[in-house]
């Protein structure tokens, strides 16, 4: 990286997490503006490009200061730039890449999946760092995933590489994914998912609880419930760690990576959720592959900025 700085951007559906790196990848400030997603979402990228913009001035920087800008979304990424439908953003087909370029006067501008980009920062300076291959699994609403292979993103032709959580595991399930397939991974080991779990086994359940199986129930409470030995709980964590295991069992055999990083709100319950996903995926996976890496991702809500900036440096 010739230039002294690069700026990482997390582009959300409410707000656009902006971060300013300097050429080691380190941090030096962040800052949020919200994410205006009315009128088909037109301000949003002249809204990244005016913060940008002003972070210079304020800086005092000059254009060749800056070595470029990465930036994640929330949907397919095409070859060239070009996002493929953003329907949380109100984007048809949008060329990010020319386009916020050409705001920025002719600045570099890269541009990957949010799910692909956070991986990128999570083997980059994460809990995937010192491995060239992983695969990053992030547990939280839905199920999102990345595929990093000697270090490059695999986004896949349709931009669609990694879109673990829309694997089907289960072809009897009778209730629909919200992509609208039925037996989605998401659908049984995301946060959503859990619970949805754990509302149709609570309520033919017999046994003593402490979860109550009502609206608040939360794949938090399950887990510190499991954490204090409710033999309830811990069968649903069984569950859990069964169909995410064998999930992964059958995607190492595929890609292969060194390690496997498990993000989002779930894994914050910790090793617990690492412990139910490897006692179920070594059993069912290739010999060869047994003795893949489980870490905790570590970057939190800031992977993806850090990942954008991996595509720039």
């Amino acid at each position: 990286m010739a230039a002294e700085y690069a700026f990482g951007i997390d582009l959300g559906g409410t707000t656009v997490k902006c971060g300013l790196f300097n050429s080691k990848g380190e941090l030096l400030e962040s800052w949020e503006i919200p994410t205006r997603t009315e009128d088909n979402g037109r301000n949003v990228l002249p809204d990244i490009a005016k913060t940008i913009r002003d972070k210079v001035k304020e800086k005092k920087l000059k254009k060749g200061d800056i070595e470029g800008v990465g930036i994640d979304v929330p949907g397919p990424v095409l070859d060239g730039g070009i996002v493929n439908q953003c329907v949380n953003l109100g984007w048809g087909v949008v060329n990010v890449k020319d386009d916020l370029s050409e705001m920025l006067d002719g600045i570099r501008v890269e541009v990957g999946n949010d799910a692909n980009v956070a991986a990128l920062g999570e083997a980059w300076k994460g809990g995937g760092k010192g491995y060239s291959s992983i695969i990053m699994v992030t547990l939280g609403t839905g199920v999102g995933g990345g595929v990093i292979v000697n270090g490059k993103i695999v986004s896949g032709s349709h931009g669609a590489g990694g879109e673990i959580g829309h694997m089907t595991v289960n072809y009897d399930e009778e209730d629909t994914c919200g992509c609208g397939k039925k037996g989605c991974l998401e659908q049984y080991v995301s946060a959503n998912g859990i619970t949805r779990v754990a509302h149709k086994r609570l309520a033919k359940n017999k046994k003593q609880t402490v979860l109550v199986n009502d609206d608040t129930l939360s794949s938090k409470k399950i887990f510190d419930a499991a954490k204090e030995g409710d033999e309830v709980a811990l069968a649903l964590v069984d569950e859990f760690g069964k169909t995410l295991g064998r999930a992964l069992a059958s995607i190492a055999v595929v890609v292969d990576p060194e390690c496997f990083v498990i993000g989002g709100g779930v894994s914050k319950a910790g090793q617990i959720v690492l412990d139910a996903i490897t006692k179920y995926y070594a059993p069912n996976t290739f010999h060869a592959c047994r003795t893949t890496i489980f870490k905790l991702a570590e970057l939190g809500n800031d992977a993806g900025m850090y990942g954008a900036v991996k595509m720039i440096v």
